[in-house]
């Protein structure tokens, strides 16, 4: 069986949805099967394409053995609405070209959002008569208009028609949380047709370890006790939450030593740290975005993991992919949110559990942890043994797989047959020294602590 995935988003970029697509992939692969890959070139958060894809339009690559078609997208750092759209549909034209370079695919994969990478499904399940496997991983434009980031009832209407048609074209339509699920089955999506991928983690690689000496000294780190926030900086997380309790923390006795580590970006970093500026914060530290191998050195500086969201309406359904990374580092977790990701920390044993939006109660919960090693470590046991349990990868991907009745299907083109399609001219492949590069204009080096 031959499954090629159609993302604008993927490694060697950083965030939940590149660490998840990539995951998939090597699950598909590990049942035995073929996978491919239609990508953007890297260029996320950062809006910075790197040096070996300026100027040109498309190159294959590989990433851990995986065949990947990147082409080029207009990139944006953080601009405006409009040069967001030119972002989206700049990929939607482009990526038609590495649908044409990929090999035949009997399902095509497709990760949503960016919705609009749905006309470009339209062009790919005719030219591969492929069945659709449509990834929701947040539901658009209705999470948009929920936090009131979209109010055009134009473009509302015309997404809201575009992602129906593509509900409809879809042979299955895989989700993220149970809330989606059932936001979709109200909408009178059918039971069968619809299949839960939960975020996971890789237990090996994220696992209890001791802190590195250089880190702690260049991050000022001696003596403090850590609240690690790891991921995307966006409106949705309502991280003016932990500004506040840090506010609060620093003018007390005992929450003199704390300090929270961000780190990561998003379209929200730059009014955070201008906001941590204005409130003479000293008790924050700033790290941008890490490749997904060296984050758990992060969380190894940690005393406590932090996962936070605003209260919205769909919140309810949201499931932080930030969550299990801490919990398989051993670390105490403080949630504030409500839903799907509060119901896995109270399952889990793993942290605490708070509502969204009350600074003075989440600088509570970090002197709570800070005064009671032992509950810290009783929570950090708790925690691991249940995302390994329930949430490593290797697992629920299988799971996924034999929900859509597609474990026990190995019918995978020979190597004979690859070789005979081969790398057409102007392919390449991407070497060593040329990821050292990418990963360094991505943003994966420490850097300056400093916004």
């Amino acid at each position: 069986m031959r499954i090629l995935m159609l993302t604008q988003y993927f490694p060697p970029e950083t965030g939940a949805a590149q660490v998840r697509l990539l995951e998939i992939a090597k699950g598909i692969r590990a049942a035995g099967h073929e996978v491919e890959v239609v990508t953007a070139f890297p260029n996320h958060p950062e809006g910075i394409i790197p040096a070996p894809y300026r100027g040109r339009f498309f190159r294959r690559d590989e990433v851990e053995g995986i065949p990947v078609y990147r082409t080029w997208i207009y990139p944006v750092p953080r601009g405006s609405f409009w040069k967001r759209l030119l972002n989206y549909f700049s990929f939607v034209f482009s990526a038609a070209w590495g649908i044409l370079k990929a090999g035949p695919a009997d399902y095509l994969f497709v990760e949503s959002p960016p919705l609009f990478i749905g006309f470009t499904v339209m062009f790919a399940r005719r030219v591969k008569r492929a069945k659709v496997i449509f990834n929701v991983s947040d539901l658009w434009p209705e999470s948009a208009v929920s936090l009131g980031l979209v109010t055009n009832n134009t473009l509302i209407g015309l997404t809201t028609r575009l992602e129906e048609h593509l509900y409809k074209i879809s042979w299955r339509i895989s989700t993220q949380t149970e809330g989606i699920v059932r936001t979709l089955q109200e909408r009178g999506i059918p039971a069968e047709k619809l299949v839960l991928l939960p975020n996971g983690v890789d237990p090996a690689l994220f696992q209890p370890g001791d802190p590195e000496r250089r880190l702690v000294q260049e991050l000022d780190l001696e003596g403090k006790f850590v609240i690690l926030y790891a991921g995307t900086m966006g409106y949705a997380h309502g991280l003016e939450v932990a500004l506040r309790a840090a506010d609060i923390l620093r003018r007390k006795e005992e929450g003199r030593d704390v300090v929270f580590l961000f780190v990561g970006d998003g379209s929200e970093r730059p009014r955070l740290a201008k906001t941590a500026q204005e409130l003479g914060l000293d008790n924050i530290r700033w790290v941008p975005f890490q490749p997904l191998g060296e984050i758990h050195r992060y969380y190894n500086l940690a005393d406590v993991s932090l996962s936070t969201l605003r209260r919205y309406k769909l919140a309810e359904g949201v499931r932080p992919s930030k969550v299990f990374p801490g919990l398989a580092s051993a670390k105490p977790l403080i949630y504030v949110g409500e839903g799907e990701g509060a119901k896995i920390i109270r399952e889990s044993g793993g942290g605490l559990v708070l509502p969204p939006e009350e600074p003075e109660r989440l600088a509570e919960a970090v002197l709570t942890l800070k005064s009671d090693p032992g509950l810290r470590e009783e929570m950090g046991r708790r925690g691991r043994e249940y995302v390994i349990r329930h949430y490593d990868w290797q697992s629920l991907v299988r799971r996924w797989l034999e929900g859509m009745g597609l474990l026990g299907d190995r019918r995978v083109e020979s190597a004979a047959g690859r070789r005979e399609r081969g790398v057409s001219s102007g392919e390449t492949e991407v070497s060593e020294q040329e990821l050292r590069v990418i990963d360094q204009e991505l943003g994966s080096n420490v850097g300056d602590r400093k916004p």
